[in-house]
């Protein structure tokens, strides 16, 4: 695909220049304030709302069942300013926290009406849920379970599966309790598909408490899972933060003021970005702003790039097509190059991985200096820039009077203790009872018992004439049975659960998660393997008298019967002794892994102060706020500020801040929600900060040129947008092959919608006739990339491909079939756009504007709808202002019940009006062909491509 907004990003060869090196200093002096951080954070008790621990308890989860409980709320404020800073922080706070918890909850709740429910379109099921070894990982000891999927019914196609993803919340209760008192959350530590695609599948967690923390690989449990949830806890904000801007965030005022940094020092060179002529670049911002040059900036950019330099808190609106990403990196690239030595990096975000490479990939044009946080790039240039690449590629030194180095040792010397303390139910000891020493160190057996078990057990005739240092193997005779558990083959035919990610989902959602490599560090550790394979036989006694019985002195007085269960409770209180000293430990390892996460934040600091730029998506202003704070940043530059809910970009305000520039467009998608109650009203989490300023009277500028669309496509945004000019190179865009003059039309039916299994809409008719029209354009010279067929419903999405699938002539390409969500900020060449809804009077999601705004402005050259245009116009205002634009009289009218074709060879119109008028379309019109052929004879075939 083409750029669509200005491609000639200003490039000055004097900036292109390796990464810098520093010399490597023998020691450099800790940075405190990231500890110092950590410390605020942990002892803000000021209000009732930082006490929430950071990941939700079983009470949460458990405690609210009943009609008559309720969680109290804050709504975001969307109207009007906030009281004060620190109401504004808990409303946001407690909705991020909402947003997460609440469909677990919801979840439990299913599970606990129901503990026999099969797997549902908001709940996953696990079943013989067992511990199969730990990991000492650098972040925490990370258990690895093993389960069952039989209650999906479906075989699950991981690769495309939002299931137990990494970050995802879950809550575990021993089987035998089904979440009756008890429940245990845990975090998916990590879930590779090797282990997720053996059988039975397996995954890491982290149990969120330490008091929860379990090793017993006989214990069997049942986990449950939210489909829509999805948990970042990475909030972290403090009431006693200055929080920079609270005065125009929080109070609304009016008025921003230049930048405290820019008043000092107000004369700024803009003459590398845009003055290549070489003219005096050199402005005095506090003074009048130069009328705007000629050249690649409009007027309405160049205001706007006058708001981005001179405003504290900037506010730019770019509707589709208008270069607001062309205008950040103008701004970045002044900003950049007005940096004086010892200036802290400018921080950049974007709402998406995918968007974060596009702005990175440009200011790598003209700065070197930058380093990529988190996230996965799939740019191998930008990758060299990312932290973990960095890290191992530049000379570090050392860092006097860092945390890392002590908690490593610490760390060291936890994981060995943890080691020797399960060491009897590792795999290398599971041939093996459990020795009467063991019981006996912990005071379950006595010496004297254990003396009665040696005794008895010399001259115990054995098999072979073996020896065998543990007496309990005489004791228990035959009453020793071994355990095992059985995971039945989970064959489910050809039926596959719901794919629930689109390409594009899945390629941001592995890009979020993170670096290949730095997973893989963060989860490499020692790793023991838990096995326990043999148990007593036990009888219908209890354990009341199993308890008796290890009173007896002499325990071969015990009777044979009884002894497998006397061995069971035995194990079962070594078990319980040893679980809470692995909780003690594990505490302490927690506690040290924050030390650790300091120690090497510490680290990482002092390769991030030498960088001009530092990158990151909104989900990491928050995950990496400690170490971002601690450089002191001064500017920081929101892309796509309209697409992220609030409390991310409210992270970005470090107390060092002084200007904020925020990016994005209002009216196209909003912030997303995992709890659809708390998207608008009464709520509203979904409203972005760059919203809820632009609404509330905050000075904002609009960019007014778009570069994308041929005009008869951006007509269709007036209804949205007001007037937008076209630039020039919108005016030269060619005729679609095979529609003639037909550059966008609307193909109405009236073929009644349908729902899938996920109670999602799909309409196979319509689905028909646009695989038919995609493959006349096709036939007619359009190549499949240059095509993208756009959809607002998943169901639909799939009942597309599952017919491109079947078509032999695309077999081996790619076609683009994509939902609207996942489109956003993209465009093509011709865009088809299927509407679905049909026979009904509610239209769903087509009457949200955001999304409809995103629908019809992504095709640069052609855009053709198909749908019910009449229920669209009665349903909904935008499309009644839509469909009139279309229907209007000839020649601009481009509504219709049949499909205008053009014969590229015999320029005559053809009309198709039903999918099955396909099977004899070849992508020309009804006449006869009448070529002469090889052979010297004429085609008598119809026209054909």
């Amino acid at each position: 695909m083409k750029p669509s907004s200005n491609s000639s990003i200003p490039s000055d060869g004097s900036h292109h220049k390796q990464p810098r090196k520093p010399a490597a200093r023998p020691v450099v002096p800790v940075n405190q304030d990231i500890r110092a951080y950590f410390a605020e954070v942990a002892l803000d008790n000021s209000q009732p709302w930082l006490l929430n621990p950071e990941i939700p308890t079983p009470d949460e989860l458990m405690g609210t069942g009943s009609e008559t409980e309720f969680v109290d709320l804050l709504p975001n404020r969307i109207v009007g300013p906030w009281s004060s800073k620190d109401e504004y922080l808990k409303a946001h706070y407690e909705l991020l926290r909402e947003d997460a918890v609440a469909p677990l909850r919801d979840a439990v709740a299913y599970f606990r009406e129901d503990p026999d429910i099969q797997d549902m379109n908001i709940v996953s099921i696990y079943e013989k849920v067992h511990i199969v070894g730990i990991t000492f990982a650098q972040q925490g000891v990370a258990t690895r379970i093993q389960f069952s999927t039989i209650r999906s019914g479906k075989n699950i196609v991981w690769e495309y599966s939002k299931r137990l993803r990494t970050g995802t919340i879950v809550a575990l209760s021993p089987a035998d309790d089904s979440f009756r008192n008890k429940c245990v959350v845990a975090v998916v530590a990590a879930r590779p598909l090797n282990g997720v695609k053996q059988h039975p599948p397996e995954i890491d967690i982290y149990f969120a408490r330490s008091i929860d923390a379990e090793f017993d690989p006989h214990q069997e449990w049942v986990m449950v899972e939210a489909r829509d949830g999805y948990f970042d806890s990475e909030f972290e904000l403090s009431s006693s933060d200055r929080f920079p801007l609270a005065e125009q965030i929080c109070l609304l005022h009016p008025n921003t003021d230049t930048p405290e940094y820019a008043k000092a020092d107000p004369v700024m060179d803009i003459q590398s970005a845009i003055c290549p002529s070489g003219e005096e670049g050199k402005i005095n911002i506090l003074e009048s702003w130069p009328r705007y040059p000629t050249g690649d900036l409009d007027a309405t950019q160049w205001r706007a790039l006058e708001q981005m330099l001179t405003k504290s808190l900037a506010v730019i609106q770019g509707p589709p097509g208008t270069g607001k990403t062309f205008v950040s990196v103008i701004a970045l690239r002044i900003l950049l190059s007005n940096m004086n030595p010892g200036d802290p990096p400018i921080v950049v975000a974007s709402q998406t991985n995918h968007a974060l490479d596009q702005l990175l990939r440009h200011i790598s044009r003209f700065e070197r200096d930058y380093i990529r946080l988190g996230g996965r790039s799939s740019d191998p240039e930008i990758r060299k820039r990312t932290l973990f690449e960095v890290r191992q590629n530049e000379p570090i030194a050392a860092i006097q009077g860092s945390v890392l180095g002590q908690a490593q040792r610490r760390y060291n010397k936890y994981h060995h203790t943890i080691a020797d303390l399960l060491q009897n139910f590792s795999a290398e000891n599971d041939d093996a009872l459990l020795p009467p020493e063991l019981f006996a160190k912990y005071g379950l057996l006595t010496a004297t018992q254990c003396d009665s078990l040696a005794k008895g057990a010399k001259g115990w005739i054995r098999p072979n004439d073996e020896e065998d240092d543990n007496p309990l193997i005489a004791w228990l005779g035959e009453h020793v049975v071994p355990f095992e558990v059985h995971y039945s083959t989970e064959t489910f035919g050809f039926e596959e659960d719901e794919i629930d990610l689109e390409y594009e989902q899945l390629k941001e959602l592995e890009a979020e998660q993170g670096n290949e490599e730095e997973d893989r560090e963060l989860l490499k550790g020692p790793f023991i393997c838990l096995r326990e394979r043999f148990c007593g036989q036990s009888t219908s006694a209890v354990e009341e008298t199993s308890r008796k019985y290890l009173k007896e002195p002499n325990l071969w007085k015990v009777p044979v019967k009884a002894r497998g269960g006397v061995y069971n409770t035995l194990r079962k209180l070594l078990k319980d002794k040893i679980r809470s000293k692995f909780q003690s430990l594990i505490t302490l390892n927690t506690n040290n892994c924050k030390d650790l996460r300091i120690g090497k934040w510490e680290r990482d600091n002092y390769l991030l102060q030498d960088a001009k730029l530092i990158g990151m998506t909104t989900t990491g202003l928050s995950k990496y706020r400690a170490l971002v704070s601690s450089l002191k940043p001064k500017i920081v530059l929101i892309e796509e500020a309209a697409e992220a809910i609030e409390a991310p970009i409210a992270a970005a305000c470090f107390d060092s801040l002084q200007h904020m520039i925020l990016v994005g467009d209002h009216q196209q998608l909003r912030g997303s929600c995992s709890v659809q109650d708390l998207q608008g009203e009464p709520f509203f989490l979904d409203i972005s900060m760059f919203e809820r300023l632009v609404n509330n009277g905050i000075q904002y500028e609009t960019l007014r040129r778009q570069r994308r669309m041929a005009p008869e496509i951006r007509r269709l945004l007036e209804p949205i947008y007001g007037e937008l000019h076209d630039h020039p190179s919108v005016l030269e865009r060619p005729r679609v092959p095979g529609m003639g003059d037909f550059r966008s039309y609307f193909f109405s039916h009236n073929w009644p919608e349908s729902n899938d299994s996920l109670s999602s809409k799909y309409n196979e008719k319509e689905a028909e006739m646009i695989v038919g029209f995609f493959m006349h354009l096709v036939l007619n010279g359009v190549a499949v990339k240059d095509i993208t067929v756009l959809t607002f419903y998943n169901g639909q999405r799939k009942k597309l491909l599952k017919i491109f699938k079947g078509n032999s002539y695309l077999q081996g390409q790619y076609v683009n079939v994509v939902t609207v969500d996942s489109f956003q900020g993209e465009e093509n060449e011709i865009v088809i756009l299927s509407l679905v809804r049909s026979g009904r009077p509610t239209i769903g999601f087509l009457s949200i504007e955001n999304r409809v705004c995103v629908a019809l402005s992504r095709a640069r050259t052609g855009f053709y709808m198909f749908g019910d245009s009449t229920a669209l116009a009665d349903a909904d205002s935008l499309w009644w202002q839509v469909v009139t634009l279309m229907g209007g009289k000839n020649p601009k009218r481009r509504l219709g019940f049949y499909l205008p074709l053009t014969c590229t060879k015999h320029e005559n119109v053809i009309y198709k009006k039903d999918p099955s008028e396909w099977d004899t379309a070849y992508g020309g019109c009804d006449l006869p062909c009448n070529e002469r052929l090889g052979c010297g004879h004429r085609c008598s075939l119809p026209c054909h491509r």
